[in-house]
């Protein structure tokens, strides 16, 4: 991949942090927006950070809403450890200065850089002893009958984020790479002494980021139509808001409560590829909100152009009742992709309970979408995805396996992984059973 200087400045950055490398970082700092401006250092005190790595959302963008918007430049590294069996103090202690290094170089912040380290059941299977019963994380796993992903069974996997592609690529190149200081900060100590990158995936997000990437030197990527159809204003290429902070677990609900990983974590990441040809040149607007939102968004109109107008909330609530999913269908030959998830997302009280922080991507020139998502337990997230392929809807003939059944029809699962994203204290290759 070579990356052309006559890319507008956007698309140039979203380029350079899919291309990663030395090479990457020196040409994004020369085309940066802020080239030259500082970038926020972190702590000298460390135990002022949170235990929570997946603390991200008062660190980042809210907009007048309530709604988090995460940061626009994100990177995916999954990692191996370097030696076979359990790994030891010494690997234990190389990690542990290499994340010191990050939070000492890098304000925990969309305008630095935050991140987490996240172990996966093959990491735990290196040890003897099994995770306590606190911990919820099989092995991934086939949920559909439909799908045949590539299973992520690496050790770890580290989530870089920022706003500023250069902090992604340096803080990536200083752990990763050659480069000997992160932020004015000197790098002793690197990840890449105990970690080797298996595998390398990247990710945006933001109105309009979308749209500049839905074409590649003046030709669409692979899953997008010639038409080139992603609205200017859409942060997803399906054209719609998502997020909303009402229709999103909260950090404190989805965090461990108890055990040695208390203030930790569960993430599921899935891959899914985009085919969005028929979505738009089959799908009216109005049908397009039918199977992304429900039948019942469309028609009482409550979606207008991306949906920013649904300010915090999508309202898919007052959509969920059984016998009006049933009506409905009836009426529309059609169920919504939020509608069919939200019955099994909601808790005997009405929480959330999962937090999703998805990402578009165009790696390898496919549309495609990382969905991170986080979790007390992965149970709950696999019960999730249960109720979103809608199985049970399909005594109506007008609704199939992957045919007017949400949006099933334009996403194609690549990968899943599971892992757990232990509380900053047991972050640096945790025992199991950590003390």
């Amino acid at each position: 991949m070579d990356l052309d200087d006559s890319l507008p400045r956007r698309q140039f950055m979203k380029a350079a942090v899919a291309m990663g490398g030395a090479t990457a970082l020196s040409a994004c700092l020369g085309r940066a927006p802020r080239a030259g401006e500082p970038v926020p250092e972190g702590v000298s005190d460390l135990s002022t950070l949170p235990q929570r790595q997946h603390a991200w959302n008062d660190r980042v963008r809210v907009d007048a809403d309530g709604n988090v918007h995460l940061p626009r430049h994100q990177t995916f590294l999954y990692l191996t450890v370097d030696a076979d069996g359990p790994p030891g103090e010494d690997a234990r202690e190389t990690v542990a200065a290499a994340l010191r290094t990050l939070d000492r170089a890098y304000e925990r912040s969309n305008e630095g850089l935050v991140y987490s380290l996240a172990y996966s059941p093959a990491y735990f299977d290196r040890f003897e002893k099994s995770l306590p019963d606190s911990v919820d994380l099989p092995e991934p796993r086939r949920l559909s009958g439909f799908e045949n992903p590539e299973f992520d069974t690496q050790d770890a996997l580290l989530h870089l984020a920022s706003d500023r592609a250069d902090v992604v690529l340096e803080a990536e190149e200083a752990m990763f790479g050659d480069r000997s200081e992160a932020n004015g900060i000197a790098v002793d100590t690197k990840l890449s002494d105990a970690l080797t990158v298996d595998d390398r995936r990247t990710g945006f997000i933001g109105a309009g980021l979308p749209a500049e990437r839905q074409a590649q030197g003046g030709e669409p990527i692979s899953g997008i139509p010639d038409s080139l159809p992603v609205p200017e204003q859409s942060p997803l290429f399906m054209g719609f808001e998502a997020g909303f902070a009402g229709n999103q677990a909260t950090e404190d609900y989805v965090t461990i409560q108890e055990g040695p990983f208390a203030d930790g974590t569960t993430k599921h990441v899935a891959n899914l590829r985009q085919r969005l040809g028929d979505w738009y040149e089959e799908q009216s607007f109005e049908e397009r909100v039918m199977e992304m939102f429900s039948p019942g968004h469309a028609e009482q109109g409550l979606v207008e152009g991306v949906g920013d107008n649904l300010g915090a909330d999508s309202g898919i609530d007052q959509f969920l009742d059984p016998e009006a999913i049933e009506q409905s269908i009836g009426e529309h030959g059609r169920v919504g992709h939020a509608q069919k998830a939200a019955r099994a997302n909601r808790d005997e009280d009405g929480n959330v309970r999962i937090l999703r922080r998805h990402v578009e991507s165009t790696d390898d020139d496919v549309a495609s979408l990382h969905f991170p998502s986080l979790q007390r337990r992965l149970s709950t997230f696999e019960d999730v995805r249960e109720a979103m392929n809608g199985d049970d809807l399909t005594d109506n003939p007008a609704i199939r396996q992957r045919v007017n059944n949400g949006i099933l029809e334009y996403i194609f699962v690549q990968n899943r992984g599971n892992f757990l994203v232990p509380p900053r204290r047991h972050r640096a290759l945790p025992t199991p059973r950590p003390a």
